[in-house]
């Protein structure tokens, strides 16, 4: 008998770029397409966000209720430092923020995942 540690995190996966967005998988071999993603470890919404310089909390509020570990922002093509005042107020929940650029970000959400961390993400088309 053969025994085999199961690294899948559950939930939503990054499982690779397309066309300038994010190929996210289901856990359940489905797969879709979104130019920008807010992940949750039970959902993968498309998104349509601000610039990255006007982004607040209002626009990741849906992401923090259930406050997780922390929140990465994948910021597109490079990085881009979100504004102070939203790390502010998540960092204000008890919650961290880490920025990166948003290929990046989509491989630590992957990483993380695998770990089980609870951690949320929003991350910027890639073009």
């Amino acid at each position: 008998m053969r025994m085999d540690l199961d690294r899948s995190p559950g939930g939503p996966i990054v499982t690779g770029f397309s066309g300038g967005g994010f190929k996210v998988g289901d856990g359940a071999g489905g797969e879709t397409v979104h130019a920008a993603v807010l992940l949750t470890p039970a959902s993968a919404d498309g998104w349509t966000p601000p610039p990255v310089e006007a982004l607040t909390i209002a626009d990741v509020a849906g992401l923090l209720g259930n406050t997780p570990e922390f929140l990465l922002i994948g910021t597109g093509a490079t990085l881009v430092r979100p504004p102070v005042a939203l790390v502010r107020a998540v960092e204000a929940m008890g919650i961290g923020v880490e920025a990166m650029d948003s290929r990046a970000a989509a491989r630590a959400w992957g990483v993380l995942r695998s770990e089980g961390r609870s951690i949320v993400a929003a991350l910027y088309p890639i073009a």
